[in-house]
């Protein structure tokens, strides 16, 4: 008699989840092989499974040097779960897809919509393409440009491999270099050759598939979306106020730009402003850095980078869409307006929501380390906030951190790329079956 067996059905949050955690899974035994590392001894569990962790949801936290302490092979290993993370899963799954010419079925659009957190599934496959092609060609500018500047350091063939590793992991703003010695830009501080490919790799990696293709199309379309204007316009704002402030703040630390000329402020500046968007690249001693300019990168990376991109945090949209819900309330209006378009209110509460639930992440996160490392405070907010942001730069405390700060690191670093929505969901999916409301009542608020 055969026995029936249930068929399991995920909702597309779920499916997503259980995607990045499997990708860890692979990663964390893959780099726990001997053949991975330059000791040729087993990497711990835990060393294997953060690292693994980092890779996926590009962020750039590492306990071990990634240039010295891994080989060739494990290199590559990271390198691929950057690139897969970067991505997306679902959106490489579905550029296998396309080579071998199978059919991309409903469910596998509704799960691209819930990946690049799309409205509809209109057009999904079409922006898949273009993600793809994007990715492909900007990453492939960007290998050229180390290349033949690092060919100058070194010998062509460890500069293409350079070019490459640093081109995939800065476009996907993971943040991990293999300079050696956790060095990362600083010996190209006032390179304008390196700074320049690494802040356009960064930058547009964290725009958005979104905005990248809506840039593409204008100048056919000769017009902009709202999210489009809104992305671009809000990341110029905190990229030129970001610049002002630490130049402002930096100017006379001979530990971190005081050191340098015209140029080496530039760049420097430019550098630690782009960077805490996600993409966790430092071409200064971030310890050096005074702590109102640490402050101000907290904050920074908090707000991280734009829907659909390969970056964390909050999200810019999600920053602009509060400020302008603040600024209406000021104002005395009922409705908040971006570039003569109204949003709608769920959009609002929306972000609302995953401001108060990235605080509430943040923040416990932060007093349970407290708790259990003994550290400083900043050094704990910065770290914590640096994971949620899926960022990467830090003051020096990962590779100190202890077992347990370590999983609460990775967990960090898992919700802020999968996202706390997607999370929220995936443990109770949404269902809309609200079927009556409750009578309107009064609080005092303020």
């Amino acid at each position: 008699m055969a026995i029936a067996v249930p068929k399991l059905r995920f909702a597309p949050p779920q499916i997503l989840a259980m995607g990045y955690a499997v990708m860890v899974l692979i990663g964390t035994i893959l780099l726990m092989l001997p053949i991975s590392n330059q000791t040729g001894k087993h990497l711990p569990l835990i060393d294997a499974f953060f690292t693994a962790t980092s890779a996926v949801c590009v962020t750039g936290l590492v306990v071990v040097d990634t240039g010295t302490f891994f080989n060739a092979f494990g290199q590559m290993v990271i390198l691929v779960l950057i690139q897969v993370g970067g991505l997306g899963f679902m959106t490489m799954a579905t550029l296998f897809a396309l080579v071998f010419q199978r059919r991309i079925s409903l469910r596998d659009r509704l799960l691209l919509q819930e990946a690049l957190n799309q409205g509809t599934v209109e057009g999904i496959v079409r922006l898949i393409r273009r993600v793809i092609y994007y990715s492909l060609a900007i990453e492939a500018v960007g290998a050229l440009a180390f290349t033949l500047r690092l060919s100058f350091d070194m010998p062509f063939g460890r500069a293409l491999y350079f070019g490459i590793f640093h081109a995939v992991s800065f476009f996907n703003n993971a943040g991990f270099d293999i300079f050696g010695d956790f060095r990362s830009l600083t010996g190209y501080a006032e390179d304008p050759v390196m700074n320049l490919t690494a802040i356009a790799l960064i930058v547009l990696g964290g725009l958005g598939f979104i905005v990248l293709s809506d840039l593409a199309d204008f100048r056919s379309h000769k017009k902009l979306s709202m999210h489009s204007k809104v992305v671009l316009s809000t990341t110029g704002a905190l990229i030129l106020l970001g610049f002002a402030v630490i130049l402002a703040f930096e100017w006379g630390n001979t530990g971190t730009l005081g050191q340098y000329g015209w140029g080496g402020k530039f760049w420097g500046a430019l550098m630690q402003s782009v960077s805490p968007r996600t993409a966790g690249v430092n071409s200064v001693d971030l310890t050096a850095l005074h702590q109102a300019t640490q402050f101000l990168l907290l904050i920074l990376m908090f707000i991280g980078a734009s829907p659909g991109s390969t970056g964390g945090g909050i999200k810019t949209t999600t920053f602009a869409v509060t400020i302008g819900a603040m600024i209406a309330m000021m104002r005395g209006r009922e409705d908040v307006v971006f570039f003569r378009q109204r949003l709608a209110r769920e959009r609002i509460l929306k972000a609302l929501t995953i401001i108060l639930l990235s605080l509430a992440l943040v923040i416990s996160v932060a007093m349970l380390l407290s708790a259990t490392e003994g550290r400083d405070f900043m050094l704990i907010l910065f770290e914590t906030t640096s994971a949620f942001g899926t960022v990467g730069l830090s003051l020096g405390l990962t590779p100190d951190l202890s077992t347990f700060g370590k999983v609460m690191i990775a967990l960090t670093m898992f919700a802020g790329r999968v996202g706390l929505l997607t999370l929220v969901y995936a443990l109770k999916p949404k269902k809309n079956s609200e079927k009556y409301r409750y009578p309107e009542g009064k609080i005092i608020i303020g």
